[in-house]
């Protein structure tokens, strides 16, 4: 059987579109991501962001469940060392009873902003260093087990309870979150998009050998996070890439704002910018879908996957619709919708 695909959506925010309509079209993708077969949606956490406008994924989630029905949603992630572990377990708690059985819980420990506003989400700046025994607070009120009578929430219990549970899935992109997934036993995904797959050998190394299973996981379970664009033709993928070149020219000089046209893009690259855009296309998962597909299959068979998290921007919400169509078409989703997922534990 081919690889499963899944969606990350970051609520990329297109220049000339409303904030409003942006926030509508992720909530449409995902309806549109379960009719193909895809197997989880998830929604990412960034804030004072002007490109990324996804600033409450567990809000974004609520109105996805109840648009949904069978595709599993996720965060990707919560960014932990903002929240008290408790109220994100009650968060999550109240979207399983949503959407009971189909909540992942991607947690990551990257403040999701600058500095500046991570203070501002959590004034104690060493909030960081607590993400080890969050997760273990948070593994304890989301599956209802009493904390030790030494822990001050010794008899405090996340509701409400039911006969599921979120799935916890460590989300990183360094070796840190890779160690921290295999000492827990928890499901891990790599953030392939963020690193251009730089360090992923030794993440996913890290990771199967020192996995221990655990009572949140018996088997290692991983996933990569992969930014890809398909079109009908190499040269139209390719067009509408340069959006997210530009925008990635733009951040590595501190400069950000919404996602240009590929018109606008394209011409705005100089003379010496146009090496460094062929240096990202000639890196990037972009082309026809069965082009896209055989790097997605050689990705997951590399690294002993059956599933890949696929990101796609478009400036075009109908570009970043057909991207998706024409990848689960070209790997048979559609025809394994009604597979289940396989759990983490």
């Amino acid at each position: 059987m081919r690889i499963q695909l899944s969606v990350l959506d970051q609520t990329v925010n297109p220049k000339g579109r409303s904030h409003q309509d942006t926030i509508a079209q992720t909530v449409q993708l995902a309806q549109t991501a379960e009719r193909l077969g895809y197997r989880r949606f998830w929604v990412s956490e960034h804030h004072s962001h002007p490109s990324i406008l996804g600033s409450a994924p567990e809000i974004l989630m609520a109105a996805i469940a109840m648009k949904t029905q069978t595709i599993r949603i996720g965060s990707a992630g919560v960014m932990l060392p903002h929240y008290a572990s408790l109220k994100v377990a009650e968060q999550f708690r109240v979207l399983d009873a949503l959407a009971p059985g189909r909540i992942d819980l991607g947690v990551g420990r990257a403040p999701g902003s600058d500095q500046r506003t991570a203070q501002l989400l959590n004034p104690n700046r060493y909030a960081s260093d607590n993400f080890p025994q969050q997760i273990l607070e948070l593994s304890a009120w989301l599956s209802g087990t009493p904390l030790p009578a030494t822990h001050p929430g010794a008899g405090v219990f996340a509701y409400p309870q039911s006969s599921t549970q979120p799935d916890i899935w460590m989300l990183g992109s360094s070796d840190y979150g890779a160690q921290l997934a295999a000492h827990f036993g928890l499901p891990y995904a790599f953030a392939h998009f963020i690193t251009d797959g730089a360090g992923v050998d030794q993440a996913m190394e890290l990771y199967f050998s020192g996995f221990k299973p655990s009572a949140l996981g018996s088997q290692p379970q991983a996933t990569l996070c992969v930014w890809a664009l398909a079109a009908n033709t190499h040269e139209e993928a390719l067009r509408q890439f340069y959006g997210r070149a530009r925008w990635k020219l733009d951040r590595n000089t501190g400069k950000i704002g919404p996602l240009l046209s590929p018109e606008e893009a394209q011409a705005s690259f100089t003379e010496q910018e146009w090496p460094l855009v062929k240096a990202m296309q000639d890196k990037a998962l972009i082309g026809t879908a069965q082009s896209v597909a055989l790097r997605l299959e050689a990705l997951a068979a590399r690294y002993g996957l059956d599933e890949i998290v696929v990101i796609t921007w478009a400036h075009d919400p109908q570009v970043q619709e057909q991207s998706y169509t024409l990848l689960a078409q070209e790997l048979g989703l559609m025809g394994r919708a009604h597979l289940k997922p396989r759990l983490a534990a």
